[in-house]
């Protein structure tokens, strides 16, 4: 059900790679609930991805951009604006990427080049669209700038490696950001902090199978899906979500507040007795 949410609003949508990714499903609900946006991604992922068929789906056109480039980032928002009509009202960033953990390293032995890739495409990219945008002046007042997170930012996941701290330097970004933006243009800039999700990015990380079913017997609601990750997102894009800024906001049915659920209890307590 549609309720109008973004209804006369502009975007830009970033990281859809296929059907999977949260950022496809945050593009279909965003133009359900009335926005026109466009759609970018790195030109390599958009080789690998389907975007061309969302981008039909949600009548947007694609603009290539490598986030980690000033220039690509400018040329993004300038032909957004022209494209749209207009100074946009919502960012979304939704891009992520660790050599080290595709490459099976191991947080104790980094490859310190891939390291600084993760921070860059990871986290930096975040402080470039904010920046390009700032400098632009390419957001309207009281727009809003949503990053997807994780809570490898604040709690270790050894499986996570090197990106946990990417998502630590992204959530510093975010209040960092938010702060300069709110009192420039009124924009919120906000983190949300995602269940683990069966994503074609999340499902390469080694031992996601196992977290993904140890997160969804600890969370008390279960493990949210991507749609609903999406259902989320465009509220915070939306005008009932204005003085929310700042923030890393958890949508993980309640797993990050959880300290052992009963039932991983038992089948620890199981597994002992069965050893």
């Amino acid at each position: 059900m549609a309720y109008g949410l973004l209804k006369g609003k502009r975007g830009i949508i970033s990281g859809a790679l296929d059907e999977k990714s949260i950022a496809w499903k945050v593009a279909l609900k965003a133009k359900e609930e009335g926005a026109t946006f466009t759609l970018t991604n790195a030109p390599i992922a958009m080789r690998m991805g389907a975007i061309k068929q969302l981008a039909e789906q949600c009548e947007a056109e694609i603009i290539p951009a490598d986030a980690t480039s000033t220039e690509d980032l400018e040329n993004l928002y300038n032909k957004s604006t022209d494209i749209l009509g207009g100074k946009v009202d919502f960012v979304l960033h939704s891009i992520g990427m660790s050599p080290n953990i595709r490459k099976g390293r191991q947080y104790t032995d980094l490859n310190y080049e891939w390291f600084k890739q993760s921070l860059d495409v990871s986290a930096m990219s975040l402080h470039k669209m904010l920046q390009t945008a700032y400098k632009l002046d390419a957001i309207n007042e009281w727009g809003s700038v949503v990053a997807l997170s994780y809570m490898a930012a604040q709690r270790t996941f050894g499986f996570y490696s090197d990106m946990g701290d990417a998502k630590a330097l992204l959530e510093s970004i975010t209040r960092s950001f938010g702060y300069q933006y709110g009192r420039y243009r009124k924009v919120r800039v906000n983190t949300v902090s995602q269940s683990p999700t069966v994503t074609t990015a999340g499902s390469g990380i080694g031992g996601f199978d196992k977290f993904f079913d140890f997160a969804e017997a600890t969370a008390p609601l279960g493990n949210a899906s991507a749609e609903q990750c999406a259902d989320y997102v465009v509220t915070l894009f939306s005008d009932l979500t204005r003085m929310v800024t700042m923030q890393n906001l958890f949508h993980d049915g309640g797993f990050s507040m959880t300290g052992a659920s009963e039932e991983v209890v038992q089948a620890f307590l199981e597994s002992r007795q069965n050893a």
